[in-house]
């Protein structure tokens, strides 16, 4: 691993059961009690032989068909999925953003969301008081910080885990599908955040869909598809290929 080099992926393999599905299948996938012996047509071949290096203060993006590892590849990255061949090296703890509303207790309000999340993460009550009201303020919400998350909107929801996650200056942020969600001005706020963070030594890896975002944002973008890096990190050749995809 290079000196500049945060997140470091050699020949990452990883393989899904294709009957099994929700938790019974990663129970058994974790623990060993799938058959590796198992047919091959019984196996979905999710990652298959991805190599990729990132630097410090790097944004890159991912881009790709639905289905094509994207996701999966930043859970390998974040630790969430070991995988079947290769070895996986980052530098720091790396911090996962997925999705809308992932991880919040929706029975909680907002503000025991945020003191929740921030002891997740490992933070002392002086420090989670001190990040509750900026997170509250970059947010947008405090109309509604003591309401249920249930009752929260998916903009709401997404706005909210931005703010909790990028106050805790993450050395590796990672994002799935999160940057699209809510009004103009919070995805002016947040690319300003991101830029901050960057300024910092973090590196951030984002999943979009979208290519006026990653455009936005991204020094490199990689196209997936299959379980494979099929682009070189060139912007343009990544949204060619993924307009190629589409048709």
């Amino acid at each position: 691993m290079k000196a500049d080099e945060v997140i470091t992926l050699e020949n990452i393999v990883l393989d899904y059961p294709r009957k099994k599905k929700g938790i019974g299948m990663f129970r058994e996938y974790l623990t060993g009690r799938v058959k590796r012996r198992a047919r091959k047509d019984r196996w979905l071949r999710a990652l298959n032989g991805i190599d990729l290096s990132i630097n410090t203060g790097e944004v890159v993006g991912l881009i790709g068909p639905n289905g094509s590892g994207k996701s999966t590849l930043l859970r390998v990255i974040a630790g969430i999925y070991a995988p079947d061949e290769g070895k996986i090296r980052t530098k720091g703890r790396p911090t996962l953003l997925a999705g809308v509303g992932t991880g919040f207790q929706q029975d909680l309000t907002g503000r025991e969301n945020i003191k929740l999340t921030a002891s997740i993460y490992g933070l002392s009550k002086k420090e989670t008081a001190a990040i509750e009201e900026p997170v509250i303020d970059f947010s947008g919400i405090r109309d509604f910080i003591d309401d249920p998350i249930r009752t929260y909107s998916s903009g709401m929801k997404a706005r909210l885990g931005f703010a909790i996650i990028s106050s805790l200056n993450p050395k590796i942020l990672l994002l799935d599908e999160v940057m699209s969600v809510g009004d103009h001005e919070f995805r002016k706020k947040s690319r300003a955040r991101i830029e901050e963070l960057v300024q910092g030594e973090a590196t951030v890896v984002i999943v979009s869909h979208s290519k006026s975002i990653l455009k936005s944002m991204c020094s490199k973008v990689y196209g997936i598809e299959k379980g494979k890096i099929v682009t070189d990190g060139d912007l343009e050749s990544a949204f060619e290929f993924y307009e190629s995809e589409k048709e």
